[in-house]
């Protein structure tokens, strides 16, 4: 329920107090710069005073909604960044990041005074919102522009989440509207963003201040709920703390142990997802353990063991199989006072500035200074393949599609599955087989046909689980199904799957639409090939196309009816030509194999040996079904049915659906199965249900070569001694 609009009002009052406060708005002045860069050289911090007064000087007369001079934003931003150590250039970037947007500053000018990779930077932050009219597609192209960027400097990313940062401190001075608006942005991507990446230091805040901003009243009262419950179990923290201190000491292992608060949105999301009750995180409590070494983290692990009982399911080991964001720790929960829970996060120096720092742990160890130590190696390894990996979701220039398929490619939680050689993949949490095949590589994803899972076929729309073994079974043959949009559930599966299909489609879609318009010209004495379709531009005109192909697609697609077409391209090329029969013609031969351009109804599953007819559906093509189809009979437009034939030789498998009625026991759907199984044929559904205690109605889908194979396994299951009947099923 939403707050009263008093309660609202207050808050809203509250958060514009704060952020018109000088230690947000404006924590930095211009002369105080020089002395947060003392990790760089003199000339180095010469190059970002002049990145300083040339920012000053293009938004000289701009001022913020605090009613700050505009500069303190860049100048925040500069602070940010230069706590993390970041070199110069980025620094420069920070400070100069909206002159392009906001001043009459360009690229080329930049270029010149600073060098092509700080205007790179700039010019990779710097937002599309004047290109486009929506905000759905600004945002979008802005996100896209930012990510070809972030594939050739990461540092456009590192800097657009300092800049996000400084603005979600300063967001109560935006109107209601406005604020929620940004903070909705900031918790769907950025706060994804800064969690792929790493750098948890600036997600926390993200999410927190987001949180804040979209609904005061309820962090408000929650904060204060958490801070009240953890007064009164401040004792048992100290206690807890003292008892592990002294087990570590008097092994002799060093550790620094810190407790550590829980953040309040992780709680309220859980609460509202009902995944975990109040009393369940008010009953943990957790510390991070700080150790010297990999070796050191077992250790404190076992001497952990001894003060308290473990939670033996509750184990993870994220050294071993470290996070795709390059996080390591180990995490133990046990068994403390009172039934309450200690959640240990156990890890050395180095994993700890990962895990707060992520991407920039480097810089900051180093001063500024990259690394390509081993220690880092897992925060920036994966990082890059992951950016380049985004740009393949774009899907044929739509920006707004690329957005959708990024918020998917951003979750928080991974499984980890092994590849038949023993490496390790990193997948979203509810992935399947066909995810796994597109994340070895595009090419085994679109030629998959089944799969293993330890060992075991398995179907390939199986929700994968950290730990199992996954080998992919190919076809050079074989294509994507449009099924698999369904279930697949990285965006790297869904792009590839959708490019696939819209290429094969329209290949498929041009050959059945020259197929359909060559059958009706024939009945004139002619064919495509002998029209001059130079001088048809009239009738490409009429029919809202531009070529040969785009004309020929509409035709297979069923957007066109091939006769009307054929008509009115004889009218203009063919001055004595005979109309009689433009709408018959010779079938339509069908080889077997669905695609875009043919399908086969899936209300009456038509095989090989059927006497088949065609229709012509609009968006879909050739629909072939059964001639004693219902649907087909209720058809009113004859106009779009065709006959159709099979080759001689179909290949492929063929869908179609049985009506079994058999005496209910146990064990009845395994022993069907089997049977259907053992003389050659898929199972793709199986349901049943019970019409009598004596009998059953199991609803059976299966693919078959032909008729012929149909009939033999309708008779196998017509001989069970507890079938009484099996139909085939037709609407």
């Amino acid at each position: 329920m939403s707050p009263p609009a008093t309660s609202e009002s207050y808050f809203q009052t509250e958060l514009e107090k704060r952020a018109r406060r000088d230690e947000l708005a404006a924590p930095l002045l211009g002369n105080e710069l020089d002395r947060r860069l003392d990790y760089l050289t003199p000339a180095q911090i010469g190059l970002v005073a002049r990145a300083y007064e040339y920012a000053e000087k293009a938004h000289s007369g701009q001022r913020r909604r605090t009613g700050h001079s505009y500069i303190t934003h860049p100048l925040a931003v500069a602070n940010i960044l230069a706590s993390f150590k970041l070199d110069p250039e980025t620094i420069c970037a920070a400070l100069l990041h909206d002159v392009l947007e906001d001043t009459s500053a360009s690229k080329t000018s930049l270029a010149k005074v600073f060098g092509e990779t700080v205007a790179d930077i700039v010019d990779g932050v710097s937002k599309l919102s004047h290109l486009v009219d929506s905000h759905a597609e600004a945002q979008a192209q802005n996100f896209y522009k930012m990510t070809l960027s972030m594939s050739r400097d990461i540092r456009v990313i590192l800097v657009k989440l300092a800049d996000r940062l400084h603005n979600m401190r300063t967001i109560g001075v935006m109107t209601r509207d406005s604020r929620k608006r940004i903070a909705r942005e900031t918790m769907d991507l950025f706060v994804p963003l800064a969690n792929r990446l790493g750098i948890y230091v600036i997600k926390q805040e993200l999410e927190q201040l987001s949180f804040e901003a979209l609904y005061p009243l309820r962090a408000d009262r929650l904060q204060r709920l958490v801070a009240r419950v953890r007064r009164t179990a401040k004792d048992q923290i100290k206690s807890i703390t003292r008892k592990l201190k002294s087990g570590f000491a008097e092994a002799g292992l060093k550790v620094r142990i810190e407790y550590v608060e829980t953040e309040l949105y992780s709680i309220y999301r859980s609460l509202r997802d009902h995944e975990r009750s109040f009393d369940a995180f008010m009953d943990t409590f957790t510390y991070r353990v700080i150790v010297n070494s990999t070796d050191d983290c077992y250790r404190a692990m076992g001497l952990a063991h001894n003060l308290y009982k473990p939670k033996i399911r509750e184990f993870r080991d994220y050294i071993a199989i470290p996070k795709s964001n390059g996080y390591q720790s180990l995490h133990v929960t046990l068994i403390g006072p009172g039934a309450k829970s200690i959640k240990l996060l156990i890890r050395n120096k180095n994993m700890e500035d990962i895990a707060s720092y992520g991407l920039v742990a480097g810089w900051i160890k180093h001063d500024g200074k990259d690394s390509e130590e081993s220690e880092e190696g897992h925060a920036t390894s994966g990082v890059h393949e992951w950016i380049s990996n985004l740009l393949n979701l774009q899907d044929r220039g739509d920006a707004v599609q690329f957005i959708e398929n990024l918020k998917t490619d951003l979750f928080p939680d991974d499984v980890y599955v092994f590849t038949p050689q023993g490496d390790i993949l990193a997948l979203p949490v509810g992935s399947c087989a066909v995810d796994f095949a597109y994340a070895v590589h595009t090419d085994v994803g679109n030629q998959c046909v089944a799969c293993r899972i330890d060992d075991q076929i398995a179907p390939l729309s199986t929700v994968l689980e950290s730990g199992q073994s996954v080998s992919i079974v190919r076809a050079k043959a074989a294509h994507p199904d449009p099924v698999w949009l369904n279930f697949v559930q990285t965006a790297k599966a869904r792009s590839a799957i959708r490019d696939h299909l819209r290429s094969r489609g329209q290949d498929e879609s041009i050959v059945l639409g020259k197929t359909l318009l060559n059958r009706s010209l024939a009945n004139a004495n002619t064919s495509l090939e002998q029209l001059d379709f130079r001088r048809l531009r009239k009738v490409f005109r009429e029919f809202n196309v531009r070529k040969r192909n785009e004309l020929f697609e509409e035709v297979g697609r069923g957007n066109l009816l091939a006769y009307q077409v054929a008509q009115r391209l004889l009218d203009e090329d063919v001055a004595d030509h005979d109309t009689a029969n433009i709408e018959h013609g010779a079938p339509i031969y069908v080889q077997g194999g669905e695609h875009m351009g043919v399908r086969y109804g899936r209300c009456c599953g038509p095989v090989p040996g059927d006497e088949i007819v065609g229709h012509i559906s609009q968006g879909e093509g050739l629909v072939v079904h059964r001639s004693s189809c219902k649907n087909i009979k209720s058809i009113r437009s004859k106009s779009t049915i065709m006959p159709v034939s099979w080759t001689d030789n179909p290949q492929g498998e063929f869908l179609t659906r049985l009506r079994i009625d058999i005496a209910p026991h146990l064990g009845v759907l395994a022993s069907l199965a089997e049977s259907v199984n053992s003389l050659g044929a898929g199972i793709s559904m199986l349901d049943v249900s019970e019409r009598t205690p004596e009998l059953s109605i199991v609803q059976m889908k299966l693919a078959v070569a032909n008729l012929k194979h149909l009939r033999r396994i309708m008779k196998s299951l017509n001989a069970r001694a507890d079938t009484t009947s099996v139909q085939r099923q037709l609407t």
